[in-house]
């Protein structure tokens, strides 16, 4: 599991890449400020697909057994 700190170093680093940002301006910027930033340099993230149905993962297990 990420703390914090370490997703909040990494998120100014992918500010200070994309958008140019010094670490002063990363810190005194709001969430959504870097959200509309960094979505406007690099796109909207993509939708994550739901997880598949049982039925789905039971068919997929006896199509491709593990031996």
């Amino acid at each position: 599991m990420e703390t914090f700190s370490g997703r909040a170093v990494r998120l100014a680093g992918i500010a200070g890449a994309l958008a140019g940002w010094r670490p002063d301006d990363f810190w005194r910027a709001t969430p959504a400020e870097l959200e509309t930033v960094l979505t406007a340099l690099a796109g909207p993230v993509a939708e994550i697909a739901p997880p598949p149905a049982a039925a789905t993962i039971a068919a997929l297990k006896e199509q491709f057994p593990d031996g």
